[in-house]
């Protein structure tokens, strides 16, 4: 059974964990420090553990989006360069089934919502069993969104984008779960059954799935520019 090094960097919590016959051997996150302080550490803690227990590393697990652009770019970036420094397979899943992994298996339908900005989020929709009924987007959010979800039963809202749908959402079957984040722990079982299935991705030219193209915010504060003469 695999040893998987796995990271997670889509949102404000920073994680990484180690796996071990399809069970957690080590795990690490943090949502105070920026991902560029702590993830590098975090890797070098988790593979001082791999040396330290004498296991074989032999997989990286990396969350693939979307998410923040930068820390998916840090996060996919230190993945990338581990499996060319060991030679060994990337791996990479859906951000939002991640999140759903929390909750799964569950008898409702699961409905990850990750905060894209102002009044748009991603989302997809998982069956409890995390096969995907509606795939990944970017939605606005407003008074006819997910509107044609299904009715059968009860649906869970959950992760950092779901305050901006309590109020607007009215379903009757609709519930909202707080504090739901992606982690590296979450990452375990899909990680493993994609290794055993041999499903990897080209290192050398694997991206991130940003879903939407990267927009640079103006800074507020006028600069003045002073020119000797």
């Amino acid at each position: 059974m695999p040893c998987i090094l796995s990271i997670e960097s889509s949102t404000k919590v920073c994680s990484v964990a180690v796996s071990m016959n399809g069970k957690l051997a080590w795990n690490k996150e943090n949502m105070e420090l920026s991902h560029s302080t702590v993830l590098g550490v975090y890797i070098a803690e988790a593979f001082r553990f791999v040396q330290a227990n004498q296991f074989r590393l032999d997989a990286v697990a990396v969350s693939e989006g979307p998410g923040s652009y930068t820390g998916l770019r840090i996060g996919v970036s230190l993945a990338k360069g581990l499996c060319f420094g060991l030679d060994i397979p990337l791996i990479a899943l859906p951000t939002l089934k991640v999140m759903a992994a929390r909750l799964a298996p569950s008898a409702s339908y699961l409905c990850p919502l990750i905060d894209a900005r102002r009044m748009e989020v991603y989302t997809a929709l998982y069956d409890g069993n995390l096969n995907e009924i509606e795939p990944v987007q970017a939605m606005i959010v407003d008074e006819n969104s997910f509107r044609d979800l299904p009715t059968q039963k009860e649906i869970l809202f959950f992760g950092n984008g779901v305050a901006k749908c309590k109020t607007i959402i009215h379903s009757p079957n609709a519930v909202f779960i707080d504090d739901v984040y992606p982690l590296a722990s979450y990452m375990i079982h899909e990680a493993e059954n994609a290794f055993m299935r041999k499903v990897f991705v080209d290192t050398a030219y694997f991206e991130p799935f940003y879903l939407k193209e990267f927009q640079a915010t103006t800074s507020k504060n006028k600069v003045i520019s002073v020119t000797n003469k």
